[in-house]
């Protein structure tokens, strides 16, 4: 049996084009074919060694624009492939910018019997296509590397020789082709000459989430969560104003708001949220800050309390539409 590595497009600037070759910036993102990626890259073959490359475009789109159904249309191409014995991994072409918002998506709806035993890698680039030094195919020969070793499993982030768990990573820089994080984590390890370091363990795959049904979950439609940010100066006005903004077709369900510090609220901000708490809106914090997470009993706010999330504003944004489906259904 011929083993497959399924390659699936979403666009984004490792598909961009510009008209010139020294330009990095002023690109149209999404313009060129997974399967032409493929036939860009060095050394595909040594990297896939007796595996099959197999492509698919899922959707063509500068990952900033992407919609909920794009992680609808990707979450069932993944599942189509991954439930074949044939497949040894999926590596998925993303854009940079919300690349860990969709890495996150499917690691957190990803069934993980799935996932115990294979890998879905994102890669991406910072560079288009046209660049005269892109990054990404060789972003893509790691992300093979990573999805063909044998001992690869989970959601994984593969960029500038860097492997990153879904959960942990998040874009930190506009620019540099060295542009994701772990934070305090770290990453999980590098891609070096073709072989795979790994500093820990891949991501567990036995950690299991409240079962979704995809299919319900597509027509009922995410509940709208909104994320807000706790600044010096900052006023309820705009949880007034969500709150007010009546819409039948997706009424407020959450708010995410990222903290200040230990994810502390500027006080007129914080009456806002508890008043919005009060009316059946869930709230939750998240620090603000690059690294760490809210610690200890600071989630305690008299009298109601707003509960607080160990991820990143947008990722929360995530967990909490999850959770949110999850406690309706």
């Amino acid at each position: 049996m011929t083993r497959k590595v399924v390659f699936l497009g979403m666009g984004g600037t490792i598909a961009g084009t510009a008209t010139s070759v020294e330009d990095n910036v002023g690109y149209r993102a999404a313009q060129v074919g997974v399967q032409q990626l493929l036939e860009s890259v060095p050394g595909l073959a040594r990297a896939l060694g007796t595996c099959q490359a197999v492509s698919e475009q899922v959707c063509q789109i500068d990952s900033k624009d992407l919609a909920h159904a794009d992680w609808f249309a990707l979450t069932a191409r993944v599942l189509h492939h991954l439930q074949h014995s044939d497949v040894t991994g999926v590596v998925i072409t993303h854009g940079t910018d919300t690349l860990e918002e969709t890495a996150y998506w499917l690691s957190r709806v990803m069934p993980s019997d799935l996932l115990a035993h294979k890998a879905v890698v994102l890669t991406c680039a910072m560079r288009p296509a046209s660049s005269l030094t892109p990054d990404g195919p060789a972003n893509m020969a790691d992300a093979v590397v990573v999805a063909t070793s044998s001992s690869a499993r989970g959601v994984l982030v593969v960029c500038a020789g860097h492997i990153h768990s879904a959960v942990h990573v998040q874009k930190v820089h506009p620019y540099r082709v060295d542009a994701f994080d772990s934070g305090e984590a770290g990453p999980l390890g590098v891609v070096e000459e073709g072989r795979v370091r790994l500093f820990w363990d891949w991501p567990d795959a036995k950690v299991v989430h409240k079962a979704h049904d995809l299919a319900s979950l597509q027509v009922a439609g995410l509940p709208r969560v909104e994320v807000l940010l706790s600044h010096a100066g900052a006023s309820g006005a705009m949880v007034r104003s969500l709150m007010q903004a009546a819409d039948d077709d997706a009424p407020l369900r959450g708010l995410v708001v990222a903290g200040t510090g230990n994810a502390t609220l500027h006080k007129d901000l914080e009456d806002a949220l508890l008043a919005a708490q009060r009316a059946g809106i869930r709230v939750v914090r998240v620090s603000r800050c690059a690294y760490g997470q809210v610690v200890g009993t600071a989630t305690a706010m008299e009298p109601d309390g707003l509960e607080a999330y160990a991820l990143s504003a947008v990722k929360a944004r995530i967990a909490l539409m999850l959770d949110i489906a999850a406690t309706q259904s």
